[in-house]
């Protein structure tokens, strides 16, 4: 990849501003003309000797999570179900603030993305599989938990 100075100047003010990956592949798309990948974004910081903000802003959606596990448990009168667990990537996957894999209480797997925007997704490995309601629940409080692990 091939940038300017003024294009490296951006990219380095971005960073310092705290933009993750994601955001800098976002913003050189919209104001420079810049199809790159995740990747490419990657080697370009890394190229630069820029350093990422070590601690990621919380989105919004994962403090709704924070949120609606606290008021799960002080209106539960049990232990949370058991049998779903939670795994986040290393490496985010591209177009997504964070990413990983989640087994729930029946065996059924699935991949899960936050994206930038805040919405929370599945992708199971059985098409057309639906978790029910109490795995989706159980999903949520470990995945709340395993966000504020990182």
């Amino acid at each position: 990849m091939n940038l300017n100075e003024e294009q490296k100047k951006l990219v380095a003010a971005w960073v310092a501003e705290g933009a993750s990956l994601a955001e800098v592949q976002q913003r050189l798309k919209e104001e420079c003309a810049m199809s790159v990948t995740y990747m490419d974004v990657r080697f370009l910081v890394d190229d630069l000797q820029l350093q990422l903000k070590e601690q990621p802003r919380q989105s919004e959606a994962v403090e709704r999570l924070a949120a609606a596990k606290q008021e799960g448990e002080s209106a539960r009168s049990g232990p949370a179900p058991a049998g779903v667990s939670v795994t986040m990537d290393s490496i985010t996957k591209p177009q997504s603030m964070a990413s990983g894999k989640v087994t729930f209480s029946d065996g059924e797997t699935a991949d899960w993305m936050l994206d930038q925007t805040g919405r929370l997704g599945l992708n199971p490995v059985t098409p057309g599989y639906r978790p029910s309601q109490t795995d989706v629940a159980a999903f949520q409080q470990e995945l709340q938990r395993v966000a504020q692990g990182f």
